[in-house]
């Protein structure tokens, strides 16, 4: 059982079905086909030469397929973690070929450590602190800033590595003059040629009509050699070495903050498209750990076959899935592709436009930006709306580093304001039954003009007991003495810490002393035990605590009637001795 927990690929090998083979045979050669443009691709966004987005698509994938949980997801290297490779690695300013190369191998290393370390140790919640919003505004925008940075091979003008957006367009602007029409003629045609076959059937491999027709046409008309078109060039025909990256402590220091974000961002982006696709399949389960595991062994081992960080993609994942495949042999499929690309076919890239590697990317990252996403939150969400568009344009005008560093900041900012201030509502009676509900969402419920039932949607912690606080403080002052009992709903507090404990003492004393009465309902199991450890409920009695609202409206009415009848009593006696 553990070898089955821990190494997945045991799960589907040992009940492997023979009319599988076809489907993840098709599956796989389809991912490969997308995979060698791609990746060439890809590569050239990292700012690494265009064998090395080869290299990363054949170990991760062999690794993935046997410790991944997802039997669909596509790993290999995907526009978003190549632009923060590129940006991590930019910071050292000029660098030879060769130091850069060995950056980005480093960089796949930690993130590969850092994903494994958080998968054994269940820490995967951490990609929480990233939140839809956020991630949707920064992958907006870098998905921008990608496609921009094409443009000087779109266009064939010289514009210098950048990742702030208006650099690139002014830098675009001031060479306006230098157009190459050749490159944007083959360019255009290339875009043309991928959208179109999506249009027709998604799992037709657009880029790589796009790279035929691209070589086709340097080729047949002799344009690449002695012509200002820029092409490919030497593809070495090897397979990845195994090397371990040179590095020292001050270089992982360096590295390290960045390849954090890029292990969750990237994590991120692979469990979304997992979960997404398992919907699909009821024969096996995503576990987000296990998943954490098998993309950090991915990056481990590929970090020491030449390989820069991978990750699971959108694109080529949904391909893999629409092409039939069944189980992670898909991928063992199109990494055999690869190596017998590597092998066999790289001499055929030689005159391979990077116009049209530019096509590839612009096609692929302009998919990323979510105007939908957007209108939704407009619609829906205000505060979550705010969010996206800060992060959008922090990244746009700060940079990639910094703009997903706000976005995370103000992810964090905004839990801590909405756990400072929750949800908190004034509960009445719907007419006939025994539930309450809030005053502001129904209408013609009957409340009692002596009874105050508060209910505070949210755990009691010290950042938000003021808030507790003064809220009850400001309904009680609304009714103007009238109140005679607070009922507070507990069934939307989950846990109280010691802060909570005295806040609760100061407003049970405070309102003793004033005549008013405390209930509490609904308490649950941790709550009431912190209640019995801290003495609070000594003090506010068990008599005082019930199960439902109207078990405590009743035991008032209960009360006041008997208090009444005792009072009038008293009154009798006295008029009597007299």
């Amino acid at each position: 059982m553990l070898i089955k927990k821990y190494i997945p690929i045991v799960n589907w090998l040992g009940n492997y079905q023979s009319q599988w083979f076809k489907s993840d045979l098709s599956a796989g050669l389809t991912v490969g086909v997308m995979l060698i443009p791609q990746g060439m691709a890809y590569a050239s966004i990292a700012g690494l030469p265009p064998v090395y987005g080869l290299y990363a698509s054949i170990v991760p994938l062999i690794i993935y397929a046997i410790f991944g949980t997802s039997r669909q997801l596509a790993v290999g290297p995907v526009a978003m973690v190549s632009l923060l490779t590129a940006t991590t690695i930019g910071a050292f300013g000029d660098i030879s070929i060769s130091q850069y190369i060995n950056y980005a191998l480093i960089i796949a290393l930690i993130v590969g450590v850092i994903q494994f370390l958080l998968g054994v140790f269940r820490l995967g919640f951490l990609v929480n602190f990233l939140s839809h919003p956020v991630v949707s505004g920064f992958t907006s925008a870098a998905a921008l800033i990608i496609g921009l940075s094409q443009l000087k091979h779109l266009l064939g003008i010289p514009i210098p590595r950048t990742h702030h957006i208006n650099e690139i367009i002014n830098y675009a602007f001031l060479n306006l003059n230098k157009i190459n029409l050749l490159a944007v003629g083959i360019g255009v045609v290339g875009i043309l040629i991928i959208v179109l076959s999506k249009k027709i059937h998604k799992a037709l491999p657009g880029q790589l009509f796009a790279v035929i027709f691209g070589i086709c046409v340097v080729s047949i008309f002799n344009i690449g050699n002695g012509s200002n078109l820029p092409i490919v060039k030497n593809i070495p025909s090897s397979l990845p070495k195994f090397m371990l990256p040179q590095f020292d402590f001050k270089i992982i220091k360096e590295l390290f903050p960045m390849a954090l974000t890029i292990a969750l961002v990237s994590f991120m982006e692979s469990i979304a498209v997992a979960k997404a696709i398992q919907r699909k399949h009821r024969n096996y389960k995503v576990i987000p750990n296990q998943e954490l595991i098998a993309l950090g062994l991915s990056n481990i081992a590929g970090s020491t076959f030449q390989s820069y960080p991978t990750t699971g993609g959108f694109s080529r994942t949904a391909v893999n899935d629409q092409a039939g495949a069944k189980t992670g042999l898909a991928s063992i499929i199109s990494a055999i592709l690869i190596i017998t690309t590597l092998l066999f076919l790289t001499p055929l890239f030689y005159n391979l436009p990077k116009a049209i590697l530019a096509s590839v990317i612009m096609v692929a990252v302009f998919g990323l930006i979510d105007f939908k996403e957007a209108i939704n939150l407009w619609r829906s969400d205000k505060t979550d709306f705010t969010l996206l568009v800060v992060t959008f344009f922090a990244t746009l005008i700060f940079g990639i580093e910094q703009g997903i560093i706000i976005g995370v900041v103000l992810s964090l900012a905004m839990v801590i304001y909405r756990t400072t201030k929750p949800h908190i509502a004034i509960l009445a009676k719907v007419p006939g039954t025994h539930f309450y509900r809030n005053i502001e969402r129904f209408e013609h419920l009957v409340s009692h003009n002596d009874i105050l039932i508060y209910r505070f949607d949210a755990h009691i912690y010290f950042a938000n007991t003021n808030f507790f606080k003064e809220s009850l403080d400001e309904l009680v002052l609304e009714k103007q003495n009238q109140i005679k009992l607070i009922i507070i709903d507990g069934e939307s507090i989950n846990s109280i810490d010691s802060s909570g404990i005295h806040m609760l003492e100061e407003v049970y004393e405070y309102y003793k002393n004033l005549n008013i009465k405390i209930y509490f309902t609904g308490i649950k199991g941790p709550v009431r035990d912190a209640f019995v450890k801290s003495g609070l409920m000594e003090k506010i009695g068990f008599q005082n605590c019930f199960m439902s609202i109207q078990e405590a409206v009743d035991y008032y009415h209960l009360i006041k009637s008997e208090e009444s009848t005792e009072f009038k009593f008293k009154q009798y006696i006295q008029q009597t001795n007299r």
